[in-house]
């Protein structure tokens, strides 16, 4: 079923999970099967009947299945971890604005992610490794707690062989030989010749982007050329309720993602 045949925008429909995966010990990709013309970016509602519905964030897509990557945090997020391949799950959306992907092509682009907001990134990472979304270069800053919180292994060794890819981790750890420190430690480390093919990227916790956004800011990059996606606990996903309002910015619709030069004024 597609979500566009859904009459009435608050009414989930049912998707058949035809893959689970284990990320970590508490995070987790689903595989559904649905037809949805899809952002990378945007999120959908995700519930189960009486016991609850949450915004998640599409971590890949194809032509006819949705993929969601959660992490069990409560009643509802547990629930959906228990679920089997071939039982159901209910899904209303896409909602709000992705990334504006016509604007990266042949860009030099730059993504910084940190931990599950590597998820939303994904598909756009995806995109570009797969030559869907031509690039002049691409850029990939992934971090990460600590080892036991890495997700999309497999991926990452595929980026990192169409990509440059740092991959690190926030201190060094017994047997890791690969890069360690928080991702502003790497930002500082990126060279700029000129700002006019430039994109770049940060999704991530808020405390994670308010410092990333930052370190792009020192390195004299223009607001305009930054790109942000807001972690909000969005309810109706239709900007009536006013659960995810920031000032006049319904972050449901208007975002997530949303331009820098906008994002740096709004106050929570």
């Amino acid at each position: 079923m597609s979500a566009q045949t859904t009459a009435n925008p608050y009414l989930p429909f049912v998707t058949k999970i035809i893959a689970v995966k284990a990320e970590t010990e508490s995070e987790f990709t689903l595989t559904v099967q649905a037809v949805c013309s899809i952002t990378p970016g945007q999120f959908f509602q995700v519930s189960l009947p009486r016991i609850g519905e949450a915004p998640i964030s599409v971590s890949n897509y194809g032509s006819d299945w949705i993929q969601f990557t959660i992490r069990a945090v409560g009643k509802l997020t547990g629930a959906i971890q228990n679920l089997k391949t071939g039982e159901n799950l209910f899904i209303r959306g896409p909602y709000g604005t992705g990334f504006p992907v016509d604007r990266f092509k042949n860009s030099r682009l730059v993504i910084v992610a940190g931990g599950s907001g590597v998820a939303p990134v994904r598909p756009l990472v995806d995109q570009v490794v797969n030559g869907q979304l031509p690039v002049k270069s691409l850029d990939l800053i992934a971090g990460f707690k600590n080892r036991a919180s890495i997700i999309f292994t497999d991926d990452l060794v595929q980026w990192q062989q169409k990509s440059n890819l740092t991959l690190t981790i926030d201190k060094q750890e017994e047997g890791w030989d690969g890069a360690t420190g928080l991702v502003t430690e790497h930002i500082r480390k990126l060279r700029f010749d000129t700002f006019d093919d430039l994109q770049v990227i940060v999704v991530g916790p808020p405390v994670m982007m308010k410092f990333a956004t930052a370190e792009f800011r020192m390195l004299q990059v223009p607001a305009e050329r930054i790109w942000v996606s807001f972690e909000r606990l969005m309810s109706c996903g239709l900007g009536k309720c006013g659960h995810c309002k920031i000032d006049y910015t319904y972050v449901c619709v208007d975002g997530p993602v949303l331009n820098y030069s906008y994002a740096a004024n709004l106050i929570d």
